[in-house]
């Protein structure tokens, strides 16, 4: 079973820039989808990216061009670079690994990492 850990979060002016990382531990890690999902208050958890095995990536129409997906699979690591962040981008970010691009995640959901933007 894979276990993630999300980290990087914290407190940012809007337009400003965050680099989220997710490890994990597990060798299915570098031949699994991963998605990045987000959980603003009173909201429910919402689907942001996601990144493939060899690279590829999806996103939700209101990050693109904002946000990118990375992923180093030998550090077992994956990453979301966000940059003109936004104040409705507050949110804690969650990682996991999933059977398709939107959707269909099997692994623990972790801690999440807090992403605060200030207006």
């Amino acid at each position: 079973q894979v276990q993630l850990v999300e980290s990087g979060g914290g407190l940012v002016q809007a337009g400003g820039s965050l680099r989220l990382s997710c490890a994990a531990s597990g060798r299915t890690f570098s031949t699994n989808i991963i998605g990045w999902y987000r959980q603003a208050p009173g909201k429910q958890r919402e689907w942001v990216g996601a990144i493939s095995s060899d690279g590829n990536t999806v996103y939700k129409d209101s990050v693109k061009g904002r946000f990118a997906i990375s992923r180093d699979n030998f550090k077992n690591t994956v990453y979301l670079q966000m940059n003109s962040l936004k104040p409705e981008d507050t949110a804690v970010y969650y990682c996991n690994v999933q059977r398709t691009w939107w959707g269909g995640v099997f692994g623990s959901w972790g801690q999440g990492t807090q992403v605060t933007v200030s207006s």
